[in-house]
């Protein structure tokens, strides 16, 4: 039933699947795609450093880890965001489905197979783009030479990495059903509430004071394995605690703005916010993220200037490998945000589409549309850069202590990330208010979207 029944969900009020269906997919696919290529060049960019078995070779395996977890935990979320986009578009329809009779294991299986099926195109996209730029990685340089083919993954590798893309979009988009399965009338009728409970921000604290004490005991745990394991693990579990104690504090921000609320833009995005503070977070999450790994950035560049002082040839290759590897971590951290700020402005106006509709039929100017939505995702951008910063930094002054964190080298390229990241969220904003004409201009298209 399941799979009779998938392909006429791409379907809705008698249009065509070339209508909907691709433009629904695309944003997913792209996404996924992204990820795929991502996650495959970080790991055949870093494999060449496991190749390597002598002295020195620890501080580049160690080095090597935090990069990866600093790009693949935000990577994995990215995903994740993809799959429940994928699958959140489609709610209503199955509601309606749960609501006419489907059992349960028919809306969940129909959810699954289509975003499975997304996913697994832009994976199969995502690896043929590594395969097209990982010539141009073999030609990046550590210790003195070409990591050449070592930039190349082996097949097994890429076919392993293209499944668990596809096992995560199944997760997270069954996870997502949930609201969907257990309470069919309500989503039908928007009454499914998106809450942010206080309990994020409390596990998020302990994760980081947790943090914070392993740091300090790296010396104790004697094994080299052990400690880079710590390293790794720490700096994970910190990603993963700021995005989940993010839409906690957006929802804070947006009660307390909503309060003080003067002007009409204000309150709609202090509304727009506290409708769904986790949606609120998936548009701002990849500065937060950026900012967490600008600190490590800002952190390896001062470190590698105070070792290029005086240095020997082996310390003075160290030092240039270390400018390389923040370079590209940064590089890859850009590349995410873009990604995520693009497809997360789209989606949420295409999502509002039906409600712009009906604000515009009763008289709402569209300049106000567009500001309410401009203030509702560039207010908090501040407060949540500067928190996750402030995580990094509280995390690594164990290991650096506060005269490295205060080199100016560090607090540059810290407000050069909170720059570059804002204006990269203004641009996908700006793109994503430029589609609030082109709903207004075809309102028979989404204002019966919910029917």
């Amino acid at each position: 039933m399941a799979l009779r029944l998938t392909p006429y969900l791409a379907r809705s009020n008698g249009s065509s699947f070339r209508e909907t269906g691709l433009r629904d997919a695309g944003l997913p696919i792209l996404v996924f795609g992204t990820v795929t290529a991502l996650l495959l060049t970080v790991a055949g960019g870093s494999q060449v450093f496991w190749s390597w078995s002598d002295d020195i070779a620890g501080t580049y395996q160690a080095l090597a880890v935090v990069a990866m977890v600093l790009l693949i935990i935000p990577l994995l979320t990215l995903g994740a965001s993809a799959a429940r986009l994928a699958a959140r578009r489609r709610d209503d329809r199955l509601a309606s489905l749960r609501l006419l009779g489907a059992d349960s294991a028919t809306v969940v299986w129909m959810t699954v197979i289509e975003s499975t099926v997304l996913a697994a195109v832009g994976a199969l996209a995502g690896a043929g783009l590594y395969a097209c730029m990982a010539p141009f990685l073999g030609l990046i340089q550590f210790r003195g030479q070409a990591i050449g083919s070592h930039a190349w993954l082996s097949v097994p590798s890429i076919l392993g990495c293209v499944l668990a893309v596809c096992v995560l979009a199944a997760a997270s988009a069954a996870l997502g059903l949930r609201k969907v399965v257990v309470t069919p009338l309500g989503v039908r009728t928007r009454q499914t509430a998106d809450g942010a409970h206080w309990v994020r921000g409390l596990i998020a604290a302990v994760v980081v004071v947790v943090g914070v004490v392993a740091m300090g005991m790296l010396s104790s745990f004697g094994a080299f394995i052990v400690i880079i394991a710590v390293m790794g693990g720490c700096f994970g579990l910190a990603l993963l605690a700021l995005n989940l104690m993010g839409p906690w504090i957006l929802r804070l921000r947006a009660s307390s703005q909503l309060k003080r609320a003067k002007r009409p833009e204000q309150l709609l995005a202090a509304r727009t916010v506290l409708e769904s503070p986790k949606e609120s977070w998936r548009q701002v999450g990849g500065v937060a993220m950026t900012s967490f790994v600008g600190v490590f950035v800002g952190v390896g560049m001062a470190v590698a200037d105070t070792m290029g002082t005086g240095a020997d040839a082996e310390a003075t290759l160290l030092v240039r490998d270390i400018n390389t590897g923040v370079m590209i971590t940064l590089l890859g951290s850009f590349l995410m945000v873009a990604c995520s700020a693009g497809v997360n402005q789209a989606a949420a106006v295409l999502d509002r589409a039906s409600t712009l509709v009906a604000l515009d039929r009763v008289g709402m100017p569209r300049k106000l549309m567009v500001a309410a939505r401009v203030k509702a995702v560039m207010s908090p951008l501040f407060l949540v850069a500067g928190i996750s910063a402030a995580a990094a930094a509280v995390l690594v002054l164990p290991l650096t202590g506060a005269a490295l964190l205060t080199q100016p080298v560090v607090i540059l390229t810290i407000g050069g990330v909170f720059a570059a990241g804002f204006l990269l969220v203004r641009l996908a904003v700006a793109a994503g208010t430029a589609q609030i004409s082109q709903v207004l201009a075809r309102p028979e298209r989404y204002a019966s979207m919910d029917s």
